[in-house]
């Protein structure tokens, strides 16, 4: 499997590697975010909507609406699962149409989607090095040739 890692130093070191990780995305692609409360899962988001022609100050964490868009150069569909308590709240927000949609898909907390989890997506695991220091590995598991350009 394909697999890069990084350390960022500073918020806006996590926010640009979110940037250059964007160059990756198609329409289509579904990121998964995983990390701790605090990780810079947002922060990378954010990076994600920069390269995407948004301003990264227009995003925030959608904690309590379930999923916030934003529409950019690609639509941009960030779900925060964090306060999910079943997966079969997400056809509330009919999350499949955005899934397989014709733009991107961010998601923060994706263990919650039970069985709703999609075959094929990135994996971008952060975890907090103390200060605003982070490890980032970027993956895409389920299809080891596509290549990581960063």
């Amino acid at each position: 499997m394909s697999k890069v890692s990084r350390i960022t130093n500073t918020q806006e070191e996590t926010l640009g590697l979110g940037s250059l990780f964007a160059r990756n995305l198609k329409a289509k692609d579904i990121v998964f975010l995983q990390g701790d409360l605090g990780a810079g899962k947002t922060v990378f988001t954010k990076g994600i909507a920069k390269a995407l022609g948004l301003k990264p100050q227009m995003v925030n964490s959608p904690t309590f609406v379930l999923m916030n868009f934003y529409k950019g150069r690609l639509p941009l569909y960030h779900f925060d699962l964090y306060r999910l308590e079943n997966p079969k709240e997400l056809k509330s927000v009919s999350f499949d149409e955005y899934f397989y949609g014709d733009g991107i898909s961010v998601i923060e907390w994706p263990e919650r989607l039970g069985k709703f989890s999609p075959n094929e997506f990135w994996l971008v695991e952060l975890t907090h090095q103390g200060g605003d220091k982070r490890q980032i590995c970027i993956s895409y598991p389920s299809n080891p040739q596509r290549k990581i350009s960063l």
